[in-house]
């Protein structure tokens, strides 16, 4: 048997095993329209062709449009849209639509081939008609054929229109055996199409799953939500400079679209851990805060011993100039335990030893006649943290979201092209000299994008507004601490010249920061800067 008058059986059988691997490799779906029609077409000799695909809404949409002859493309990769209107599937009284040949293809589940549409009788061509009138083209032959996937469910159909005689030129109808051929590959495409929604939806599925975790995270501690939402965004800038350069050590270093996926996908799940972590932790804005910050509980033991004082005095049990001068006391203790408890400064040997003799200097008596210490052991603990807000033990709690992190990771299943999630997600807090957590990874035993996104995670910390423990530090600010983290080995330093040499930090800025904190960069004056190669 023949296959039509263009092609021989063994070239069509060929074909058709070669599209069908194109066709099920295919991602992009619009690519996948185009690679359809355009094979359906070169199948029979069609001049024109067009595919529709049925809507949640029960109608058939336009989706690509070719006619050989005009010249004219729509929809698909075109980037040119179709002016038409979605085809109604069913009547005003709620009938199937059985007058137009596309929506009997759907309803019947069947292929309509027509010899010539001003000579058919049974289906109103009207449109059509008029479409030849406006576009100066004759419409002739139409094979119209359901494309049924693997359930036989229609999710579209295949319009070839004018088959072309090979040798004379002229229209002719669609032969038998074309119409089968197309059929076939109408199947083939129906289960391809049906194959790529599905991955898409889950995909979709999939990263919405993980948007969620981030809103519960970010429902906990708003100024941890935003964090999530900005270090896969800052990764992908610095991975994206890192493929373009082509200077220096990281040259050869290469991201394919399934590669930048995939270090998306961890950029959004670096820190879902942080969904165990106590939010009285992680939202800690001075030191004495859990529920409430307790330097309020300081200040009333404080008007109390003030009050006494005031007693002391009036009942002559000590001095006016006494009680003058143990009130300033009081008044400076009270405020450097303020200023402490802020956390802003590095605390000096000095001051923590001042802290101690603060909680020792006064003692206060409840309404029950019972005295305290100023200071209980707890409140000492916290007010002598010398950098920070978090005491050690809380410290221990928040470096335990990577652990977190890690052990929700490699628990999922994750598919081949992105079986490196937990290894990128779970690796921006190790350092380059190994003295990181939670693994002690040194360079060499991370991969270049858990580097990029320990780059990244800095940064945006550095430069973060909405911590409520500290204000964001300008561009060259950052810059100047991630320079000297360069130096002492905390970031890798090939990553640090790439963010340098190709602006990231000024991508990042524009999009995130606010103008105040957009600063003049010196360049030279950053720590550990290296300028770029010479013809770069």
């Amino acid at each position: 048997m023949m296959f039509g008058t263009t092609l021989n059986q063994k070239t069509v059988l060929n074909d058709f095993l070669s599209i069908g691997a194109s066709l099920s490799s295919e991602k992009d779906i619009q690519q996948l329209l185009e690679n359809i029609i355009q094979t359906a077409m070169r199948f029979t000799n069609a001049d024109a062709g067009s595919i529709y695909l049925i809507q949640e809404n029960q109608t058939l949409n336009y989706e690509i449009v070719h006619t050989k002859s005009r010249d004219l493309h729509w929809g698909g990769t075109s980037g040119t849209p179709i002016d038409a209107s979605p085809i109604p599937l069913f009547l005003l009284d709620g009938e199937p639509d059985l007058t137009r040949v596309a929506c009997y293809a759907f309803h019947r589940a069947e292929t309509v081939n027509i010899a010539d549409v001003y000579n058919a009788t049974g289906f109103d061509f009207s449109g059509t008609h008029k479409l030849d009138v406006r576009n100066g083209y004759r419409s002739q032959s139409f094979l119209t054929i359901p494309m049924k996937n693997h359930e036989s469910e229609v999710i579209g159909i295949l319009q070839l229109i004018n088959a072309v005689d090979p040798f004379a030129g002229n229209i002719i109808p669609f032969s038998a055996a074309n119409q089968s051929l197309a059929e076939a590959l109408a199947s083939q495409a129906a289960v391809a199409l049906t194959n790529r929604n599905l991955i898409n939806h889950l995909e979709k599925l999939f990263e919405s799953f993980i948007s969620l975790i981030n809103h519960a995270i970010d429902d906990k501690s708003p100024y941890t939500g935003g964090h999530c939402n900005r270090v896969p965004d800052l990764t992908m800038m610095l991975a994206d400079a890192v493929n373009r350069s082509k200077v220096g050590p990281l040259s050869t270093f290469s991201l394919t679209e399934e590669d930048r996926h995939e270090l998306k996908i961890a950029g959004l799940l670096h820190d879902c851990g942080k969904i165990t972590t106590p939010v009285h932790v992680v939202d800690k804005a001075t030191k004495l805060e859990m529920i409430f910050d307790r330097i309020h509980l300081i200040e009333t033991r404080a008007e109390i011993i003030y009050r006494d004082i005031q007693l002391l005095e009036t009942s002559g049990k000590i001095s006016t100039e006494s009680a003058l001068q143990k009130r300033e006391q009081l008044i400076d203790d009270c405020n450097f335990l303020c200023h402490s408890n802020i956390g802003v400064e590095s605390m000096r040997d000095q001051d923590i030893a001042r802290v101690y003799e603060i909680a020792e200097r006064y003692r206060w008596e409840d309404i029950s006649g019972k005295r305290h210490d100023f200071l209980d052991a707890d409140e000492i603990v916290n007010l002598t943290i010398r950098a920070g807000t978090l005491t050690p033990a809380e410290r221990q709690i928040i470096n335990h979201h990577i652990d977190s992190t890690i052990s929700m990771l490699e628990k999922l299943p994750w598919p081949k092209h992105l079986k490196n999630v937990p290894e990128y997600a779970g690796g921006h807090h190790e350092r380059m000299d190994g003295r990181g957590y939670p693994k002690g990874l040194k360079r060499h035993e991370m991969s270049v994008q858990a580097r990029c996104m320990g780059i990244a995670d800095i940064f945006e910390a550095l430069t973060a507004q909405d911590r409520p423990y500290k204000k964001g530090k300008t561009l060259s600010e950052s810059l100047n601490i991630l320079g000297k983290m360069k130096l002492n080995g905390h970031v890798d330093p090939d990553l640090f010249d790439i963010f340098i040499w190709e602006k990231v930090y000024a991508e990042y800025a524009e999009k995130f920061l606010e103008e105040h904190l957009i600063d003049e960069i010196d360049l030279n004056a950053i720590p550990g800067y290296i300028p770029p190669p010479t013809g770069r």
